[in-house]
């Protein structure tokens, strides 16, 4: 093999690798994104709760 072969070949390796962390990087950030909406979520419906503890604890299925 040639040099030429092998200089493209490792930057073609190269490429890859770094593609590979940005869209690692990108999906991490991305449900680091979604797990703080979730939470902040959560805490909405128990701020709900604590406020109106009554609404919605009880439910009538006799009909």
């Amino acid at each position: 093999m040639d040099i030429a072969a092998l200089a493209m070949t490792m930057s073609q390796i190269n490429i890859q690798n770094d593609v590979g962390t940005a869209v690692l990087s990108k999906a991490i950030d991305t449900n680091e994104s979604m797990g703080k909406q979730i939470v902040n979520m959560i805490d909405r419906s128990a701020m709900e709760v604590s406020v109106n503890p009554n609404i919605g604890s009880n439910i009538d299925i006799s009909c």
